[in-house]
């Protein structure tokens, strides 16, 4: 760590505290990637019951997604796409969702965003829920490419015997997704810091 910015109070920061703090938000953010691999490494040995464990299944839905000939920002979804497991045990779509959202198209954000209730059309009915929850969506967008996404690639990656590739194979598809924000808040102050840097 080098210098730290001098104020206590938000409202008394400088822009002398803000170079400093934007000039390690720039290191800071150059290491997303690793902080997401690490992150959804934590999913590596949790079965939970299931056939596989849920970095496996991260994998093999990702596995499916390239196979078929999908573009790197879909492929690389696929791949996150359970990665909230983890911390938002109750909405683990919305979390990988939140991770993804700067960086991914808004049809692909709403495929990640909504891919729990797309998955429920296959459980939920053995759990005392509505297996058909997903169709208040049926008038949105992103309705059939969330489903397809569900049918073809998250449903069918349960399968120990199916082909999985390594997170390493994936790793340079993820560091170019996440390379730069499509879209931020804080992206004009972005632009001036990777000018800066």
């Amino acid at each position: 760590m080098n210098s730290l910015a001098s104020f206590t109070r938000m409202d008394q920061s400088t822009q002398a505290d803000w170079d400093i703090i934007g000039e390690e938000f720039h290191h800071f953010s150059q290491a997303l990637p690793d902080r997401i691999i690490a992150h959804l490494m934590l999913l590596q040995g949790d079965y939970s019951g299931f056939p596989i464990d849920r970095l496996s299944h991260c994998l093999q839905t990702a596995t499916l997604a390239y196979r078929d000939g999908r573009d790197e920002e879909y492929v690389v979804c696929a791949l996150l796409h359970d990665i909230g497991d983890t911390l938002g045990s109750f909405n683990h779509p919305e979390v990988a969702a939140a991770i993804l959202k700067p960086f991914v198209s808004e049809a692909n954000h709403w495929m990640v965003q909504h891919h729990g209730v797309f998955q429920g059309y296959n459980f939920f009915h053995f759990i005392g829920m509505d297996r058909n929850l997903r169709d208040m969506y049926t008038e949105y967008p992103h309705f059939t490419h969330t489903r397809e996404f569900v049918a073809l690639y998250d449903n069918p990656a349960f399968d120990p015997n199916g082909e999985m590739l390594e997170l390493d194979f994936f790793e340079p598809m993820l560091r170019r997704v996440f390379a730069k924000p499509k879209q931020s808040l804080y992206s004009a102050a972005l632009e001036r810091m990777n000018q800066q840097a």
